[in-house]
């Protein structure tokens, strides 16, 4: 019987995209199918066709709900793919809501764009997948308890053990037959941070061949972040922020982050830690999620009855209309506005921006991963300057970050979840990591365990053979790579390129100044055609052939 083959279509050199190709024995399975996040050039991966053939899939196995594991499903099944997508039952309640919201959006901005670009003379372009295509294909899912063997196709068997992660998270223990020994797999999925209100500890088992291994957090230690101390640090946030026709934005995950950070705000609110104050909750998609969360409220630790009793106070309120949420820019009086998306990157905390970065008496709380090139991450690393839908807005607002909401384990936490793997017998593969956090996390397991730790590149194969992991040099398929994963691409250049022309044009005193230094630009770009290019921008152009 010939060797498991393992491809990875995504979060490899990134955080996002997490999506594995397991081939073994003639039956294919795909271990989550998410979304490409970050830079623009890593999201046009998320339209370019599968390195693989859709249909051809035998099974897959879904780690968790967050749209960066489980994004492009309704994509695989418009695809061809028909078979059944396993989950944890919490899992397929929060994708039944996630998915669909996250076709809704893609309509909603595609619309947008093709406005701008018939006006432009542009071909108009076709959204990923649509609401409809989202429902559609809801009915592949099937649940799967925790611990709970299940065989797939050709003697493939797994079980799910909670990820701690985020509510029905689940890592993933596959089991391939071989001719004198099954192969143990083990798909981290996202490992849950400790103290998190809503989870328990990960869990997971020991003695596996191959670990496949998140490295979100490989590079850095957060401080210890009991629920006491986590709400301290808010409840300094919000008085530092509290200014008279002010306001704390928080760009927030609207699924589990938004309903922690409520649960604790009204919490500090209850025992008169701070103010009393207006929360709008400016996110449908965290409104459903939130029925979600109150359906499984029994098993969400200690957090439960007060994710409850938050829901219940008087000054929560969510915005459901796109009347709604425009009406707050009209609220007076200092307030709080919880809003996706966690990373800037679509929704109405992009709104929200717009109407707020330029305003000293704003402040804006990080409270997730910023992956690198989204809005999130330009903010939280200080730009001055940012563009917004087209709009150039300078920024006054004040940046903070409380990373005690992470749903992710941090360094020493990822170093405790593996030791507790040992004996790990062939190899580990570091996933779903920015570079630097990856190098960082293999370079301490290397002095603390046996087994090989290995860092695969977008779209590379690996042969899981007894005598481990080998590397298939033919067997990449020929993906464009436009960027390296995980980094910032020439449209964030561009972006800081407009913004500092400006700046320069802005600061020339006079009109001749600012034709200079148009017409060295113009040099630079086309030295041979300078006339030209000045006889274009005076509307000499000749529309003759």
């Amino acid at each position: 019987m010939a060797n498991p083959i393992l491809q990875f279509h995504g979060a490899a050199g990134s955080v996002t995209g997490s999506c594995f190709f397991l081939e073994t024995g003639g039956t294919r399975i795909l271990i989550d199918c998410g979304m490409f996040q970050g830079s623009k050039s890593e999201k046009e991966l998320n339209y370019k066709s599968f390195p693989f053939e859709p249909s051809r899939i035998d099974a897959v196995l879904l780690t968790h709900a967050h749209i960066d594991h489980s994004g492009l499903l309704p994509k695989l099944a418009k695809a061809g793919y028909g078979g059944p997508i396993f989950a944890t039952p919490a899992t397929i309640d929060l994708c039944t809501i996630m998915l669909q919201d996250s076709g809704h959006i893609q309509e909603s901005e595609v619309r947008q764009l093709n406005r701008r670009n018939r006006r432009r003379a542009r071909e108009t372009v076709e959204p990923i997948y649509t609401a409809d295509d989202a429902r559609s294909m809801l009915p592949q899912f099937i649940a799967v308890e925790y611990g709970e063997w299940r065989e797939t196709v050709g003697g493939v068997r797994f079980r799910c053990w909670n990820a701690g992660h985020l509510m029905g998270s689940a890592s993933i223990e596959v089991e391939t037959p071989g001719a004198d020994a099954a192969t143990r797999i083990l798909f981290s999925g996202d490992v849950g941070a400790s103290n998190k209100l809503f989870e328990i500890l990960p869990r997971a088992p020991s003695g596996v061949d191959y670990l496949i291994c998140e490295s979100t957090y490989g590079d850095r230690e957060r401080e210890e972040y009991a629920l006491k101390v986590r709400r301290d640090r808010l409840r300094d946030v919000v008085a530092s922020s509290n200014s008279p026709g002010g306001v704390l934005l928080i760009p927030s995950f609207a699924v589990e982050r938004t309903q922690e950070v409520l649960t604790d705000l009204v919490a500090l609110m209850d025992e008169g830690e701070v103010p009393r104050c207006p929360i709008m909750i400016d996110s449908p998609l965290a409104s459903r999620a939130t029925e979600a969360f109150k359906k499984h409220a029994a098993d969400l630790g200690h957090g439960g009855k007060a994710f409850l009793r938050a829901l219940n106070a008087p000054n929560v309120r969510f915005t459901e209309t796109a009347e709604q949420s425009k009406a707050l820019d009209l609220v007076r009086g200092f307030h709080i506005i919880i809003a996706a998306s966690g990373m800037c990157e679509a929704g109405r905390i992009r709104h929200r921006l717009k109407n707020w970065l330029w305003r000293p008496e704003c402040t804006v709380l990080f409270v997730g991963f910023q992956a690198a090139g989204t809005l999130g991450r330009i903010l939280q690393e200080g730009a001055t300057d940012v563009r917004i839908q087209g709009e150039e807005i300078h920024v006054c607002a004040r940046m903070a970050t409380l990373d005690a909401y992470s749903g992710h384990a941090d360094a020493s936490e990822l170093d405790a979840w593996v030791a507790g793997r040992e004996p790990i017998r062939k190899a580990i593969f570091l996933v779903h990591g920015e570079e630097h956090a990856r190098e960082a996390m293999s370079a301490r397991l290397q002095k603390q365990v046996s087994a090989k730790v290995v860092c695969p590149s977008l779209d590379d194969a690996y042969e899981l053979a007894p005598a481990g992991a080998r590397l298939i040099e033919d067997r990449t398929p020929a993906r464009i790579r436009p960027v390296v994963p995980g980094r910032p691409d020439w449209n964030n250049d561009y972006q800081r390129f407009v913004l500092d022309l400006s700046d320069c044009l802005k600061s020339v005193a006079d009109e001749k100044g600012r034709a200079v230094v148009l017409r060295k630009l113009r040099r630079a770009l086309d030295p041979d055609d300078v006339p030209a290019a000045e006889g274009r921008r005076n509307g000499n152009v000749n529309h003759g052939s």
